[in-house]
């Protein structure tokens, strides 16, 4: 298995449960306030050590209580934090989640020091002792690089860069979303969104419940935006794995009883990480990857909720 590099975003993660979510204007009552780790990136990086997998995260947090316990959370899920920068002048970024009694949630994040994170930040990780401990970089010997845009898109365009260079696969998961443009799709060897991401990104409406012969429509739409391989997550349903001018394949989820979907996308992005850096085909790993998802969806939380391999081994 080749190292996993997840170059992002790390959130505390400010979690309220509620029976449905306010309409606007209106208040309703909540659940004891809970701080978890999270953080796209963070919890993508989790989600993979958890399992097994050998994952450097590069990052940035705030010189406080938060960011101090984002950095051990991590450490504790197996990652490793040696290019995690702290900042001394800016907060560490956060997200505010409600959770209704679906286990659908609402999330609005707030950058912090995520925000900081810069291309210099990424080229003196790429470097040799580019880490704070003097090290080698993360990028060397990397098999599969991470990518998700809750940090800047130039940030994620050197890092894209840096993956390329290094010979690693590059993951990119389009979200939150954002016109990205062709550079980065010209860096990423496979995409992850959702089918509305997927809509957004080739202009094509609404995707979702496409029957085969649409999914081959979104292929080539996809293929003509230069992504050639995509995998396309569609909720409880599972995903589809795309690849120009192979039919499309659809994966089904487990089902099971949500509790909380929070991080299951990440979960998702961590896991398929894992198998592409195994060696895995495109399919096989997404297969691998609905398992964790749906796995993460029975419990409360982000990182909190994601498998060990001996659990997930229970779970199937």
């Amino acid at each position: 298995m080749g190292r996993i590099v997840i170059v992002g975003s790390l959130n505390a993660d400010l979690v309220v449960q509620t029976p449905r979510f306010p309409r606007p204007g209106e208040t309703v009552h909540g659940s004891p306030l809970q701080v978890l780790p999270g953080g796209k990136s963070s919890n993508q990086a989790a989600a993979a050590a958890r399992l097994g997998g050998d994952v450097r995260l590069v990052g940035a947090v705030g010189d406080d209580g938060q960011g101090r316990m984002l950095v051990a959370a991590a450490r504790d899920a197996g990652v490793d934090t040696s290019s995690v920068l702290t900042r001394a002048d800016v907060a560490t970024g956060t997200a505010v989640i409600t959770v209704d009694e679906a286990g659908e949630n609402t999330i609005v994040i707030s950058a912090g020091a995520n925000g900081t994170l810069s291309p210099d930040d990424v080229a003196r990780a790429a470097s040799v002792g580019g880490d704070s401990q003097g090290g080698d970089s993360p990028f060397d010997g990397a098999a599969v690089l991470g990518l998700c845009l809750e940090v800047s898109l130039e940030t994620v365009i050197a890092a894209a860069r840096a993956g390329r260079d290094a010979g690693a696969l590059v993951l990119t998961n389009v979200s939150p979303f954002a016109e990205v443009g062709d550079e980065l799709l010209s860096l990423t060897d496979v995409v992850l969104l959702n089918e509305h991401e997927a809509a957004e990104l080739v202009s094509g409406g609404d995707v979702a419940d496409c029957a085969p012969s649409d999914w081959a429509v979104v292929s080539r739409a996809l293929a003509g935006r230069g992504v050639t391989r995509a995998v396309v997550t569609t909720g409880a349903a599972g995903c589809t794995v795309l690849v120009d001018g192979e039919p499309p394949v659809a994966v089904a989820s487990p089902r099971v009883t949500a509790v909380d979907t929070t991080g299951c996308g990440d979960a998702f992005m961590g896991a398929l990480a894992l198998r592409l850096a195994s060696g895995d085909g495109l399919a096989d790993a997404a297969r691998f990857a609905v398992r964790v998802a749906s796995f993460a969806a029975t419990r409360v939380g982000a990182q909190s909720s994601y498998p060990t391999p001996e659990e997930l081994a229970a779970f199937a």
